[in-house]
């Protein structure tokens, strides 16, 4: 070799060096990322091989560890969603989709040691979302709180969720559905297996996510197959409602086998192989067309009963617990009100035959006086209010730390198009993110108080990834819920307080008894569209 090509070769490898020195060695091999200031930033990460083919509707299978260095400076696929023309303010497709989608991103501090784990959950109706949604990156919440961010993919729709007779006779346990379940435990195994090599810690993991994201953290608290990979869990409106049983209907829910046995006919297929064999955004997109909606399927493995049932009996994780929820939720879903009487008496009307002997609490709650905020209200409640307050009494009775919150922030982009502390506003608080929101989300203002409320935000809920206890510099303390009902306001500044919405968990919480007691579903049939609520023995 002469000087001049030995001299060329040296100077090839040590330009290499600097991209080379985000090689991680890690037990599923070696991966090398990129650097983002002081964080170590590694995209696309497989935790399972390709769900595709023969592999459609199975559990997510392990992938076995790869020889050489595995590039990890771009972001996979989104995982298979109906594409849609609707505009909204969380419009934002993802450039990229695929049923090979399952991937995790991972920001790392470049020193870290022993460093605090969040897994975050993208929200979505488990039809949507994916993990790479730059209102999720976790450089900001890495930079500020040490701590190692992981976003992960999981199987949406009906590639994620659908039961059916013949999946589950091909299954050795006997089930179907919760695919995208399985896909959310097989990623936290691999945390698990793999996340010291990036500094972090494996066990102190918080998983945490919003909307759907809070549904699936929900339904790994109540998962056996979940227990002992997370520590800590983050529900940000989250929503404990009815889930369909594989083999039997119940609360007024087909069985989830003949829900994917009707799917399958309306789709045109005769079977399970004729499925398999359609194209998986088209089998998406048409399955969404006809009504298909994925939910958790209770199938006495994975998901034992149901969430409220689990909860009541303290069979949930016993691992301390944020939950809170924003007190314009439903201003963004108006599609979830139904129709507002004619005025303050119809309205009246129908609550007292609805509710009976609870429509006096009902109204005191729910006035007459504005009936459409009275219906954004009660719909928000029954969802996310009841839901949230059920998390933190949960927690407190296996004597664990259970912090409520209630995001009530507003600024003038949102306020002006009548999106009060949205459903998600949140969010961008949390991570740090204003700068990286949807095309049409309303814009944030970039002054000191909202500022200086992301911060807090962000802090509390890293050291309670760090500790288990929320806390930030500077701002009051957050008591959890305990005897007192104590929770947190999110407003233009952090604010502590008691009781909030006084009466508003008991009547949820005795409306929910009676339709369970008589079988039926709960969460969406409220207010005005309630069932008539009867008394029941065991209920208030």
């Amino acid at each position: 070799m002469t000087p001049f090509r030995r001299a060329a070769l040296t100077a090839s490898l040590f330009a290499a060096a600097p991209a080379l020195a985000q090689a991680v060695q890690t037990p599923a091999g070696t991966l090398e990322g990129a650097a983002q200031g002081e964080i170590r930033v590694f995209k696309g990460i497989p935790y399972a091989q390709p769900p595709v083919g023969p592999l459609r509707w199975k559990p997510p299978a392990a992938l076995p560890a790869w020889r050489g260095v595995r590039k990890a400076t771009a972001f996979g696929p989104a995982c298979v969603q109906p594409r849609s023309t609707a505009i909204s303010i969380y419009s934002n497709p993802p450039e990229k989709m695929s049923e090979d989608c399952l991937t995790l991103n991972i920001w790392a501090p470049k020193h870290a040691k022993g460093a605090p784990v969040v897994v975050w959950i993208h929200g979505g109706a488990l039809v949507n979302g994916y993990s790479h949604e730059p209102m999720y990156d976790g450089t900001r919440m890495a930079e500020r709180g040490g701590v190692i961010v992981v976003s992960i993919n999981y199987r949406l729709g009906i590639l994620g969720y659908l039961a059916h007779p013949e999946l589950s006779k091909e299954s050795v346990e006997g089930i179907s559905g919760n695919y995208g379940l399985l896909d959310q435990i097989a990623a936290l195994r691999w945390v698990r297996h793999n996340v010291a090599s990036f500094g972090g810690d494996p066990d102190n993991v918080t998983i945490a996510g919003e909307s759907a994201g809070a549904l699936s953290v929900m339904y790994l608290m109540a998962s056996p197959r979940a227990r002992g990979l997370f520590h800590k869990a983050v529900a940000q409106s989250a929503y404990m409602i009815t889930a369909p049983e594989l083999k039997q209907g119940r609360f007024g829910l087909p069985s989830a086998e003949v829900a994917g046995s009707t799917a399958t006919t309306a789709l045109g297929a005769k079977d399970l192989a004729a499925l398999r064999a359609m194209d998986a955004e088209k089998l998406t997109q048409e399955a969404a067309r006809k009504g298909y909606g994925p939910w958790g399927t209770v199938d006495g493995k994975l998901l034992t009963r149901q969430l409220v049932e689990t909860w009541d009996r303290g069979e949930q994780a016993p691992v301390p617990v944020i939950a809170g929820f924003n007190s314009g939720e439903i201003r963004s879903l108006r599609m979830l009100l139904p129709p507002a009487p004619a005025n303050a008496a119809a309205y009246e009307a129908a609550i007292r035959e609805r509710y009976g002997d609870l429509a006096e609490p009902f109204l005191r709650l729910y006035p007459s006086d504005n009936i459409s905020e009275a219906m954004l209200a009660t719909t928000r409640d029954a969802l996310y209010g009841w839901t949230s307050a059920r998390l933190a009494i949960g927690q407190t009775a296996l004597r664990q730390p259970g912090y409520l919150y209630l995001f009530d922030h507003g600024y003038p982009a949102a306020d002006d198009n009548g999106l009060h502390a949205f459903h998600a506003a949140e969010i961008p608080y949390v991570f740090g993110t204003a700068g990286k929101l949807p095309p049409y989300w309303p814009k944030m203002p970039d002054g000191v108080a909202d500022r200086r409320l992301s911060d807090a935000m962000l802090s509390y809920w890293v050291s309670f990834a760090r500790s288990g206890t929320p806390s930030a510099s500077g701002q009051p303390a957050w008591k959890t819920y305990g005897a007192e009902a104590n929770y947190m306001t999110f407003a233009k500044a952090p604010k502590p307080g008691v009781k909030l919405f006084p009466g508003m968990f008991a009547l949820h919480e005795a409306a929910v008894c009676r339709r369970r007691a008589v079988g039926q579903p709960w969460n969406w049939n409220t207010g005005v569209v309630s069932p008539v609520l009867a008394k029941a023995a065991g209920c208030k």
